[in-house]
């Protein structure tokens, strides 16, 4: 398979293994329709003034943050960057209506040479930053991308949401943080700049720091077909990271979960919830 880009706008693009591009897609799609509220959230509350007219989005994916930024700020030019082909043919698909407004570039976001992405007043960068190889130097690029004046948003993730009731499944209760725990010694490995201090390292690179937020998203339980398909695909990923640090009992529970045709799946409860948190920075280049 072709693995998914290290540049792309959701926290799932550490879980690579078994997925088709199109089942990564997904799961982006359902966190921006799941969490649309919390984004534009977020959007709003950015220090932007009158509103920038040329915004950047680092690491589109499928265009969760694009697509907020486009109605955010709806006299601004937006240039979407990501390396999946995939991640950037989704988006065009769904913003048809604004073409004249955006423009899609693909780029690697490690290599030496960022495109010319001219002086954007605005950047933003959604669970991103913590995939770039050397995140201080992607820093500093942004720093001198910016226009004079110009705010960079750094929006990072705490990973999966949790989904299931405490004390489920009944056969293993406690499943899903157990699955959380496997997943956070595997970053610790595989990820070494998630849950970075951001703060510290935009300051590090020139930026005078401005605000930072923390939102906390607490939905449900509301079981919604988005909101069951989210905690499907989520749960699969995990299951791919985590298997190894799981029991057999853990697993035989986890996968009646994830058996769609079975009385136990994911999708036939009424009881999910999702929450999370997402923190975002904004830094100014002065």
């Amino acid at each position: 398979m072709t693995h998914p880009s290290p540049h792309t706008a959701h926290h799932v693009h550490e879980h690579e293994h078994e997925h088709s591009a199109g089942d990564h897609s997904e799961i982006l799609d359902l966190d921006a329709e799941v969490l649309a509220e919390h984004l534009a959230s977020i959007t709003a509350w950015l220090p932007v003034g009158a509103g920038p007219r040329r915004v950047v989005d680092l690491g589109c994916g499928t265009g969760a943050g694009t697509l907020a930024l486009l109605g955010r700020f709806p006299e601004a030019e937006v240039a979407a960057v990501d390396s999946s082909a995939a991640h950037l043919h989704r988006l065009q698909e769904k913003t048809a209506g604004a073409a004249g407004r955006l423009r899609i570039v693909q780029a690697d976001l490690d290599a030496k040479a960022w495109p010319d992405l001219g002086a954007p007043e605005l950047v933003w960068a959604s669970a991103s930053m913590h995939h770039m190889s050397d995140p201080d130097r992607a820093l500093r690029r942004v720093h001198d991308l910016l226009a004079p004046g110009g705010l960079f948003a750094v929006v990072e993730l705490a990973g999966f949401p949790r989904f299931l009731p405490d004390g489920a499944p009944e056969e293993a209760p406690g499943l899903e943080e157990r699955c959380h725990a496997a997943l956070d010694h595997h970053h610790a490995e595989q990820v070494p700049h998630r849950g970075a201090d951001w703060g510290t390292k935009l300051a590090e690179a020139g930026f005078t720091v401005e605000g930072e937020r923390t939102v906390a998203v607490d939905i449900g339980p509301a079981h919604t077909d988005a909101v069951g398909r989210y905690a499907l695909s989520s749960l699969r990923r995990m299951r791919g990271n985590a298997a190894s640090a799981l029991t057999s009992e853990d697993l035989t529970a986890l996968d009646r979960l994830l058996d769609t045709d079975g009385p136990h799946s994911v999708l036939r409860r009424t009881d999910l919830g999702v929450r999370t948190e997402r923190t975002v920075w904004a830094a100014r280049r002065t």
